[in-house]
């Protein structure tokens, strides 16, 4: 394989996808606001439909929120959600087209021409959230910090728990911080080019 093709330098290439790995431990070295600031401020330029911004992220940094996320997570992701320096709550607002206006100031009628319909919008949320949760993984792993994205949790205790209002759905709890000790597990293989890419 080749990397010369890439713009990107070989370092950076590994920093954001080769070397990183998902977390399961991490030091007690704390993510800091100005860290998470600058991740949002670098990843919230990614490509979405409509330029719609779903995304919501609520920072878990109390003993008493942690307690109450740690209760919805599955008991293989307990642990681990209780010791990292940091956890993220990845949502998706569903009431994301009331920015459109703003968001998108040359087509400001999008608003109501394509996200009238709370299904359209449930749909278009979850898909463009997901895509800017992984943009805020990749801007984890430029901040030099390690992420633990996770999908094993009662979507709907958190969503009533950090939520409440019915117009969110939770996307993903990211613990992020300096890897730790046995941090990685064995990386998994992944599907080649030839399986995956189609010329037509």
């Amino acid at each position: 394989m080749t990397t010369d093709a890439l713009v990107l330098d070989t370092a950076a290439q590994d920093l954001l996808f080769r070397e990183a790995r998902t977390a399961n431990t991490f030091t007690d070295e704390p993510v800091t606001e100005e860290q998470v600031q600058a991740i949002y401020d670098l990843v919230k330029y990614g490509p979405t439909a409509f330029n719609q911004q779903p995304l919501r992220v609520v920072l878990v940094r109390s003993a008493e929120a942690r307690e109450r996320l740690v209760q919805h997570m599955a008991d293989g992701n307990k642990a681990k959600t209780s010791a990292a320096p940091l956890v993220a709550i990845l949502a998706a607002d569903n009431e994301f087209h009331e920015e459109l206006p703003t968001q998108l100031p040359h087509f400001p009628q999008a608003k109501d021409m394509f996200f009238s319909e709370r299904s359209v919008r449930e749909q278009s949320a979850t898909l463009n959230g997901a895509l800017q949760a992984a943009y805020f993984i990749i801007g984890v792993r430029a901040a030099g910090l390690a992420a633990g994205p996770m999908t094993g949790y009662d979507a709907a205790g958190l969503n009533k728990e950090f939520f409440g209002d019915g117009e969110h759905s939770v996307l993903a709890v990211v613990n992020i911080g300096k890897p730790g000790e046995d941090a990685w597990f064995p990386r998994s293989p992944r599907l080649a080019y030839d399986e995956v890419v189609t010329t037509v």
